[in-house]
């Protein structure tokens, strides 16, 4: 079956658009030829820094030929409306026409149209062009003499040529004839910039990839990702050291090279007196290099260049032209250092020690934070508050807390982390540690953005969880007082992720925490510290703090159920039920997430037994029972104990016995956070519910009975209910 090769070549794609390009290219000619009733069998796509291609198999050699019916007026219609049939229809004369007869509406006529699919090639010609003229490319130019045109093609960089191969295997394929912004398809393309830059003609895929590798082109991405990491780590390990990796620099450096060779550069050991994290921002971010470590995992003072050249000197040039560039780079970030470690030239109270010193300047410089949440100084303020508040709970020294918290945004006017904003939090802790802080206060600086992701680590130590605990709530309070919530995909200011990272530090650091008033209490403390009833929708008649009150409490109501949501997300990734989190969450006050694990994991196992399965079934029916006659308005009544004196068999009385018994044990091990306990008191109920059900029934022809009878399942479900609320269990 023939097959189609498109390439796209022109100048340099950045490397941050290739994939999403290859991906678009493979989406939208996929998509095209479904549409125009072409199916293949299947589509790679493939990019470089100069070319973008695609290789689609399986293809027809024309659409299928089709054949409709159109329903045409009756027989005996006016003659107009005749001839208008005949033409819509590609008719000649009413006799090309059959007729048909329909019991209701009598005989008509029907045109049946035979419509000849088209080649693919023709087909190609058109689809084509119209989706490199409409391509997505986040950032377009237009380029030469023709740019001026109101139609001009848009490219991410001038494109030069357009090789389009379409044809059958093992016969000389055929060029796709069409022409996008005065350049022309052919079969022509071009190889490396500097080793292979003489045109070349290709036929098909196969013939395509071998002599553009002849051509000193690796025409897959991941292969060059491939060979990057392979050399590299041969390289070092020649050395006698190791590669640090980094699949986003490898990602990165694979889009900038087509034939890629690892060279290895050197700097000043000098310059290993800076934090190695600086060392390796500035190599990565300046040079695309990476670094390496000795065998004792400090710092090299040397580096992996990928080089898109092979030099006759075998790259010594180039990599003693990195390494000069690397010198200059760390020369600057040791000047950052140096400028950071030192007091504030212009700053009045000398003796302040220099990250205070920043923080001054943070406040002085009033950086809006967000322009209904005040400044980053004023946040500063709310989480060193929040965060000695919540000191007791996490076990962490209030005083220490508050020092850290106070020092966690200082960094973020510091030169360092001016030049690398990724920085940010660890250059604090350095300066802190500088300055002489304890050592928890220095770790809770960098640790309080953790976790960033569901994979980064968590804040373990007492000092860092109240931090990143405070700033995480502080985040999550504000943009609900606000109103700013996530919606669909939309999450501008990550709140699940910082939802998911208080959850995280809570439950792997076996934290209690009540959420609700923790919400309630910041949410109060934010608004009074900022004056948030300007923005507030409320009759005038109420107060501002009445305002103020009503807004803390919906917040407090809201965010429990957000993160509900979330932790859903957490606990399945994990392999819990998200029902089970459900039952859970409908009791009332369930906003200790700790607890709520708990709970979660013990109704699991109970729900795991044969015992847990069968009392679901029990509870099941006793609830669809009392819920049925609670339609028919005998609620009150259902909501009195039953009258044990009014039990007549055995069964029954034996369920009474066990309900008392069961509900007693159940509450207290609740009482006394032992879920696992409470469940197992609960499975006591499984054989006097099964037997209650095959003995007795419910809907007796006495009346008193059959409400006494009822009565006793309410309170089973009622008992069921000090648990968890089974109502909300799937299966």
């Amino acid at each position: 079956m023939p097959d189609l090769l498109l390439e796209l070549f022109g100048e340099e794609i950045p490397a941050r658009m290739q994939r999403q390009a290859a991906g678009d290219l493979k989406r939208l000619v996929a998509d095209a030829l479904v549409a125009a009733d072409l199916p293949y069998e299947g589509a790679q796509a493939f990019v470089t820094p100069r070319r973008l291609t695609l290789h689609v198999v399986g293809l027809t050699e024309a659409q299928p030929r089709r054949s409709e019916e159109r329903k045409g007026p009756r027989v005996g219609a006016p003659d107009g409306a005749i001839q208008g049939f005949l033409k819509s229809a590609g008719l000649a004369r009413v006799e090309d026409a059959k007729i048909e007869r329909d019991a209701k509406k009598g005989e008509f006529y029907v045109a049946v149209i035979d419509r000849p699919g088209r080649a693919t090639k023709e087909v190609l010609a058109e689809i084509l062009p119209a989706i490199i003229r409409a391509f997505p490319w986040p950032k377009s130019m237009r380029w030469g003499a023709g740019s001026a045109a109101p139609d001009a093609l848009r490219w991410v960089r001038p494109l030069h040529a357009i090789v389009c191969m379409f044809g059958v295997q093992h016969e000389t394929p055929e060029i796709v004839s069409f022409s996008v912004g005065g350049v022309a398809a052919g079969d022509e393309t071009r190889g490396h910039r500097f080793l292979a830059p003489q045109p070349f003609s290709v036929r098909r895929y196969e013939d395509y990839v071998d002599k553009l590798a002849k051509a000193k082109v690796v025409l897959d991405a991941d292969r060059r990702k491939a060979i990057i990491l392979a050399d590299a780590r041969s390289l070092a390990l020649a050395h006698r050291l190791e590669l640090v990796e980094d699949e986003g620099l490898l990602e990165e450096v694979a889009g900038l090279v087509e034939w890629p060779v690892a060279l290895m550069g050197e700097f000043d050991s000098a310059f290993l007196d800076i934090p190695p994290e600086v060392i390796r921002a500035t190599i990565r971010a300046n040079q695309k290099c990476f670094v390496l470590r000795e065998a004792d995992g400090a710092l090299a003072n040397r580096f992996i260049l990928v080089s898109n050249l092979v030099a006759s000197d075998g790259g010594k040039q180039i990599a003693a032209g990195n390494g000069r560039v690397v010198r200059a780079r760390l020369s600057d970030a040791r000047h950052f250092w140096q400028t950071d470690l030192a007091p504030l030239p212009d700053y009045k109270d000398k003796a302040q020690k220099p990250l205070d010193q920043r923080l001054e300047k943070l406040k002085a410089l009033n950086i809006i934070f967000h322009e209904k949440l005040g400044t980053q100084g004023e946040r500063v303020e709310r989480i060193a508050a929040l965060a000695k508040k919540l000191a007791p709970s996490v076990g962490a020294d209030a005083a220490l807390a508050e020092r850290a918290a106070i020092l966690a945004k200082a960094d973020l006017v510091t030169e360092m982390v001016g030049e690398f904003p990724e920085l940010q939090g660890l250059m604090g802790r350095y300066y802190a540690l500088k300055q002489g802080e304890e050592p928890s206060v220095a770790a809770a600086i960098e640790d309080h953005y953790k976790p960033q992701g569901p994979s980064d680590r968590i804040p373990t130590s007492p000092v860092s969880i109240a931090v990143a605990l405070a700033d995480k709530l502080d985040t999550l309070t504000g943009f609900w007082a606000i109103d700013e919530k996530p919606t669909g995909s939309k999450d501008p200011f990550a709140l699940r992720r910082a939802a998911l990272g208080v959850i995280r530090i809570l439950i792997e650091n076996s934290i209690r925490l009540r959420l609700a008033d923790a919400f309630r209490r910041h949410a109060l403390e934010l608004m009074r510290r900022i004056d948030l009833v300007a923005t507030l929708s409320a009759p005038l008649q109420i107060s501002a703090m009445e305002q103020i009150e009503a807004r803390a409490g919906r917040v407090a109501d809201d965010l429990p159920v957000f993160f509900a949501d979330r932790l859903k997300v957490y606990l399945r990734d994990k392999g819990a039920r998200h029902d089970l989190i459900d039952a859970v969450f409908a009791l009332p006050g369930q906003d200790d997430l700790l607890m709520i694990v708990r709970r979660v994991e013990a109704l699991g196992g109970l729900l795991d037994s044969e015992d847990g399965k069968n009392l679901l079934v029990g509870y099941r029916r006793a609830a669809n029972i009392v819920a049925a006659e609670v339609k028919k308005g005998e609620s009150a009544d259902l909501a009195k104990p039953h009258d044990a004196a009014a039990l007549k068999l055995p069964e029954e009385k034996a369920l009474a016995a066990a309900l008392a018994s069961a509900r007693t044990e159940a509450a207290k091990r609740v009482a006394a956070e032992d879920f696992a306990g409470a469940m197992r008191a609960l499975a006591a109920l499984r054989a006097p519910v099964d037997d209650f059900f095959v003995k007795v029934t419910v809907n007796a022809d006495e009346a008193a009975l059959r409400l006494n009878r009822l009565r006793l399942l309410g309170e089973l479900r009622d008992a069921m209910h000090t648990v968890a609320d089974f109502s909300k269990i799937a299966g």
